[in-house]
C-alpha cells in the first residue's frame, strides 16, 4: 500500500469513528435526560392515560344521549377515596337528570349516577377512616356509573361484613330516604295510617318495610295496576293496594272515613291536593319528589308547568286552622348543598343495623350491564320495575340483533338485482353448451345434417 492510499483510508476512518462517538454520546443523553427519539414506543406507552368504561350523558334529552364511553381513570384528590365500582343504583332522579328536569345540573358531557358500591383502591391525603381494600358504598354527586370513581370521604360508608355490594346499592339511598321520611319528618308511631304513592318502586317498598317495624300501622299503597300481582307474589306487607289513576281517595274513605295520618308523595301535581284533603287533624303531608314532571322521553315544559299549576297554594293560616303540616324532603340538596352529610351518615348506619337484624329485606327488581343502561332506564320510566334496579359493571351486555347499515342495504339490493339479471344469461349459455355436447357426430357429420343437404353440398 502506498503512502497516499494509507492517508486516504485514515481520512475515511476518522469520520466513521467521529460518527460512532457522537451516536454513543446521543444515546447517553437520551438515557440521562430522557430526551431524544430513541424508543418512541416506550414514550407513547408512558403518555397514554389509563381508561375506564363510564355511562356518559352527552346532552339533555332522550335515551340516545346516554352513551357508554371510554374515559380517563380519575385521580384521587385530598380528602377523597378511589373506589373500584362493583354495583350501581338506578334511581328516578337519574331519569330527571337525563332530561335536564333537575336544578343546577352540570354541563354535558358528564358521567351519570348518584349511588355505587365497591372496593377502595386508593386513599387520598387527609383521609383517616378508610384504608385500601375496604368494602364501601358511596353517594357521590354524579360520576357513580363508572368502573372507577373518586369520591369525597364524607359521602362514603363502610359496609358491614354481611352486606354485599348488590345489597348495599339496593338499601342505601332508598332506605335512607324512607327512614328520614318516616321517623324524622312524619313522626310515625303505633296505630297510625300512611298513604304511599309509587308503592311498587324502590323507595315505596323501603317505606312499607320500615313502617311495618312499628306495630299496628295501616298502609294504603298506590301504584299502577300491572304491579299489583308482582307485589302480592313478593308478599309485600301493604294492607290496601290501590290503582293509580283511580279514585283512590274515595276507596280510602270507605276504609278510614277520617282519612290518614301521613301522606308520602313523590309525584306532585294534582296528587298534592288529593293528599292534603285526605289528612286527618294533626296529619302530615310530605313531598319528596316530582316524578309527574317526567312524562315523555324528553323534558316537557308543559308537564312541569301543569304540575306547578295544579298545586293549590295553601296559606300558613289555613294550616294553623286545620291542624295540618306540610313538609318537603330533598336528599340531594341536604347532602351536597346544605352540609347534611353527617346527618345522612348516621341514618345510613341505622339502616344497616336494621338490615343486620333482618327487620328489612330489600326487594331487587333487576340487574343490568352498563351497556344496557338505556333499557334499564326505559323500564323505570314506564313504571314497570317492582323494587330496585341495579347496574353491574361486570355483567356482559345482552346480545343485540345485527342490523346492517342503510348504505349497505342499498348496495346489497343493487348487487342482488344485478346477480338476478346475470343468472338467466348464465343459464342460457350453460344450456347452449349442453345442447352442443349432446349432439352425436357420425363420420364428421352432425346428427342434424340430412342426406339431401349432403347432395346439395356436393353439387
Amino acid at each position: 500500500m502506498s503512502e497516499q492510499e494509507a492517508v486516504a483510508n485514515n481520512a475515511v476512518e476518522e469520520p466513521k469513528t467521529e460518527k460512532a462517538e457522537n451516536a454513543v454520546e446521543e444515546t447517553k443523553e437520551v438515557k440521562e435526560n430522557g430526551t431524544g427519539e430513541v424508543e418512541p414506543v416506550a414514550e407513547t406507552e408512558k403518555e397514554a392515560p389509563k381508561e375506564m368504561r363510564a355511562v356518559v350523558l352527552t346532552g339533555f334529552g332522550g335515551l340516545k344521549s346516554v352513551k357508554i364511553l371510554k374515559k380517563p381513570e380519575p385521580s384521587v384528590n385530598e380528602g377523597e377515596v378511589l373506589i373500584r365500582v362493583k354495583a350501581c343504583g338506578l334511581n328516578f332522579q337519574d331519569l330527571m337528570v337525563r332530561q335536564g328536569a333537575i336544578d343546577s345540573p352540570p354541563k354535558c358531557p358528564f358521567i351519570l349516577g348518584f349511588e355505587c358500591a365497591g372496593e377502595i383502591e386508593q386513599v387520598g391525603e387527609g383521609v383517616e377512616d378508610f384504608a385500601i381494600g375496604d368494602q364501601v358504598v358511596a353517594l357521590p354527586e354524579y360520576r357513580a356509573w363508572a368502573e372507577l370513581v373518586s369520591v369525597p370521604a364524607k359521602y362514603v360508608y363502610k359496609l358491614p361484613k354481611d352486606v354485599s355490594h348488590l345489597d348495599a346499592v339496593t338499601i342505601t339511598m332508598n332506605y335512607t330516604v324512607a327512614y328520614i321520611l318516616l321517623f324524622e319528618l312524619s313522626g310515625l308511631t303505633q296505630g297510625k295510617s300512611i298513604l304511599v304513592h309509587s308503592v311498587g318502586g324502590g323507595v315505596g317498598q323501603a317505606i312499607v318495610q320500615l313502617a311495618k317495624t312499628v306495630p299496628d300501622v295501616t298502609i294504603f299503597g298506590v301504584c299502577s295496576k300491572g304491579k299489583h300481582e308482582a307485589l302480592k307474589t313478593a308478599e309485600s306487607p301493604i294492607d290496601h293496594l290501590l290503582e293509580r289513576g283511580s279514585d283512590y281517595a274515595s276507596e280510602i274513605r270507605k276504609v278510614s272515613p277520617d282519612g290518614v295520618d301521613i301522606v308520602l308523595d313523590c309525584l306532585c301535581g294534582e296528587e298534592c291536593n288529593k293528599g292534603y284533603t285526605l289528612l286527618k287533624p294533626m296529619g302530615r303531608y310530605i313531598l319528596y319528589g316530582s316524578s309527574n314532571v317526567v312524562t315523555g322521553e324528553t323534558k316537557s315544559f308543559f308537564s312541569a308547568a301543569r304540575s306547578w299549576w295544579q298545586v293549590d297554594k295553601i296559606s300558613p293560616l289555613k294550616l294553623f286552622d286545620e291542624n295540618r303540616t306540610l313538609s318537603g324532603f330533598n336528599l340531594r340538596r341536604l347532602m351536597y348543598q346544605q352540609h347534611g352529610d353527617e346527618y345522612v351518615k348516621q341514618t345510613v348506619q341505622k339502616v344497616f343495623s336494621l338490615f343486620q337484624e333482618k327487620k328489612i329485606k330489600p326487594l331487587l327488581d333487576s340487574t343490568w350491564a352498563l351497556e344496557d343502561v338505556a333499557e334499564a332506564m326505559q323500564k323505570m320510566h314506564d313504571r314497570k320495575n317492582v323494587g330496585k334496579v341495579i347496574l353491574d359493571p361486570s355483567l356482559e351486555p345482552k346480545p343485540k340483533p345485527a342490523t346492517p347499515a342503510k348504505g349497505k342495504n342499498k348496495e346489497d339490493k343493487k348487487k342482488q338485482s344485478s346477480e338476478e339479471k346475470k343468472e338467466p344469461e348464465e343459464k342460457k349459455e350453460e344450456n347452449a353448451k349442453e345442447e352442443k355436447k349432446e349432439e352425436p357426430v357420425v363420420n364428421g357429420d352432425s346428427a342434424g345434417d340430412s342426406p339431401d343437404s349432403k347432395k346439395e353440398a356436393s353439387s
